[in-house]
């Protein structure tokens, strides 16, 4: 296993290096480039713009800029942020725990959602309960979720007052950063569950039909303990892979919550870096965001071997 993950590992370097080939020229064909921004300033002079170019060494061929990142980028520089003057690293490092925080919640009660309502609508099939969670699964996939957001904040924030409608808290109290915690969870773990309950469904229906169920039915083991120790782990597989590549679906979705309820996370501070053209720090953001797709990726097939023993990794 050890020896997979090394190799796996090292595969994704190449991998990473192409990803960081195509961000950066994109970034470049922006018009105007890094510096647009200066650009609609009237007060700004040809000369300024030829001092601002060689200060941030965009007066060197592209192919050295692009070195000179990733050399800087692998060693942790990231840079200095164009239009707050931080360091990039110091306002991720600031943003990412409360990105952290609101899609591990998002993630933990979808996949406690999925899984739940998948199995128990694959075992009571065509059932009240299959219907109302093939609506519910039909809602979460097809409702915009800025207008959800809203929505929400208009009902629990507005006109019944329980709720904050924005911001992160931390005021003192314990629950400030919870209550604040629930609308955005909530809207994105719907957008996220209601697509992961329709593959467990599928699965555990795939399953249910298996030889090996009708055995283990036969031999008078009870429903609970044929779905969780016989049809759960078989019936999870393939959603193993689903739910990680939705893993950067699921960042989307943070970037919309997060604006809509002004959550001060990688997601609101990746709106800012592109409304003001913030190179460095645009950079770093899809960087960081490509490794976390690549090491999902990689998690996933390990997972396979913990639900499936028979896979065996070489």
């Amino acid at each position: 296993m050890l020896t997979y993950i090394l190799k796996r590992l090292l595969g994704a370097v190449p991998l990473m290096v192409g990803i960081s080939i195509i961000i950066f020229g994109i970034l470049q064909s922006i018009p105007g480039g890094p510096i647009a921004v200066y650009l609609d300033n009237p007060n700004i002079t040809g000369r300024d713009i030829a001092i601002l170019k060689h200060q941030f060494g965009l007066d060197r061929p592209v192919y050295i800029q692009y070195l000179s990142w990733l050399g800087a980028y692998v060693t942790g520089t990231w840079g200095v942020s164009y239009s707050s003057g931080e360091q990039v690293g110091k306002l991720i490092t600031q943003r990412l725990p409360a990105t952290l925080l609101l899609m591990g919640s998002s993630f933990a009660v979808a996949l406690a959602i999925a899984i739940t309502g998948g199995v128990h609508s694959a075992v009571r099939q065509h059932s009240l309960f299959d219907t109302s969670m093939t609506t519910f699964s039909f809602l979460g996939i097809s409702m915009p979720v800025f207008w959800f957001g809203l929505m929400l904040q208009l009902v629990f924030g507005v006109r019944l007052g329980w709720l904050p409608v924005a911001g992160f808290g931390g005021t003192g109290s314990w629950i400030d950063v919870p209550r604040h915690l629930i609308l955005p969870t909530i809207v994105l773990a719907l957008f996220t569950a209601g697509r992961w309950s329709r593959f467990v469904r599928s699965g555990m229906l795939e399953v249910l039909n298996q030889d090996y169920i009708r055995v283990a039915r036969a031999k008078g083991l009870t429903q609970r303990g044929v779905i969780v120790r016989h049809a759960l782990k078989n019936g999870l597989i393939p959603v193993v892979t689903i739910v990680a590549l939705d893993l950067s679906g699921l960042f989307s979705g943070a970037v919309v919550t997060e604006t809509v309820f002004a959550w001060p996370g990688m997601g609101s501070l990746l709106i800012q870096s592109i409304s003001n053209v913030d190179y460095p720090t645009l950079l770093a953001i899809l960087m960081l965001s490509s490794v976390a797709i690549v090491l999902s990726n990689l998690a996933a097939d390990v997972l396979y071997g913990v639900f499936d023993p028979r896979i065996v990794y070489r």
